[in-house]
């Protein structure tokens, strides 16, 4: 196995960070401190110390007294942040019924077309967080935009489980249509279930996760 490349930039020690803990190479609950990762990635203390900041923004890791962990995965959390984005979500659509331009629309349906399922899990789940905050923000209200924004950037770890479920982006797509259509009763129930159906799928996963994970340490608050 070749050794991995020195990175010395904050941006690719956080790509490579953020990658390992998404897809549970690095699992949740597992140490991190600044001189080991200094040595495995290459990487000077300063830009390491700000990817860590960065990744803790997202959620990914914590403080442990002078160290890091990776954070647990905290199932309550993924709970209240699956009823914000219901919440958010179902009054944002509503008004982007209303009040988004047929071009608009059409744009965001068009970049929705061309998302491939096949697609690499990582690309997955930023492409989903771009239609959920784009759709968002045709509501003409960025303070719903980021706010959803903000809940996907923290569901990032758990999303990255489910991020290419065909039956996700069947939605998607079904959700864009009742807009276009200016149906926001109907595009707000979906969106309900959508929602639900999603952290539905993330329980599961993780919950298989956690069976295939429980020998490496891994932690799961409930």
């Amino acid at each position: 196995m070749s050794e991995p490349q020195p990175v010395d930039e904050p941006s690719g020690v956080y790509d490579r960070l953020r990658a390992q803990i998404l897809d549970l190479d690095r699992v949740p609950g597992s140490r991190l401190t600044e001189r080991g990762l200094e040595a495995e990635l290459g990487a000077s203390r300063t830009p390491l110390r700000a990817a860590l900041m960065r990744l803790e923004a997202d959620g990914l890791v914590c403080r442990d007294g002078r160290a890091w962990q990776v954070s647990p995965i905290d199932l309550g959390e993924i709970a209240r942040l699956s009823e914000l984005r219901d919440a958010v979500e179902t009054a944002a659509v509503r008004l982007s019924c209303r009040r988004a331009s047929d071009s608009d629309i059409a744009g965001l349906a068009h970049d929705l077309e061309a998302v491939d399922g096949d697609q690499p899990a990582d690309d997955a789940v930023r492409a989903g967080t771009d239609f959920h905050v784009r759709l968002a923000a045709l509501s003409g209200n960025h303070f719903f935009a980021d706010a959803v924004g903000s809940a996907m950037t923290r569901l990032a770890r758990s999303r990255w489980l489910v991020a290419r479920s065909e039956e996700a982006w069947d939605e998607h797509r079904e959700i864009l249509r009742l807009v276009a259509e200016r149906r926001p009763e109907e595009a707000a129930e979906l969106i309900h279930r959508h929602i639900v159906g999603t952290h539905e799928r993330l329980l599961q996963a993780l919950d298989a996760d956690a069976r295939t994970l429980r020998g490496r340490g891994l932690a799961i608050v409930r």
